[in-house]
């Protein structure tokens, strides 16, 4: 009897135990808090992701999101006065790292008036995009 491994899937725990194929963008233009954000889209699922805030001279802060209505809260049910709840900020020269299996990112200076500037590194896994669809894309959250 022939043995046939199942596919990689988001579940599939050896997906993310094996190094992430890389993937780099820099000189991202982020566009201004009055514009639509920037999305940026992965060939694949990622298991980790680092953005950096790359802006140099005056702090332009970036918004970083995992949704559209995530990033500018348009959607969301229970906005926080400051409206918050679904992004976080980096300031200029700032990076974040974190384990995150998505299928793509936004980004969004948060200030009116001036673009921020960003770069993104990630390990992307062997999954397929698609496959984030049916779980939970189009939250307010995740995209």
């Amino acid at each position: 009897m022939a043995y046939y491994p199942k596919s990689s899937g988001l579940n599939n725990s050896a997906a993310y135990q094996v190094s992430g194929k890389p993937y780099a963008t820099a000189s991202i233009d982020v566009p201004q808090l009055s514009e639509a954000p920037k999305e940026l889209p992965f060939p694949q699922v990622t298991k980790f992701v680092t953005i950096t805030n790359t802006k140099t001279g005056a702090n332009v802060p970036l918004r970083v999101g995992f949704s559209v209505s995530g990033i500018t809260g348009s959607a969301d049910p229970q906005p926080t006065p400051d409206g918050s709840d679904h992004y976080f900020v980096l300031d200029n020269g700032e990076s974040y790292t974190g384990e995150f299996r998505i299928s793509r990112l936004y980004l969004l200076a948060d200030e009116k008036g001036t673009n921020a500037q960003a770069s993104v590194i990630a390990g992307l896994t062997g999954i397929l995009p698609t496959d984030l669809q049916s779980n939970w894309s189009g939250s307010v959250g995740v995209g």
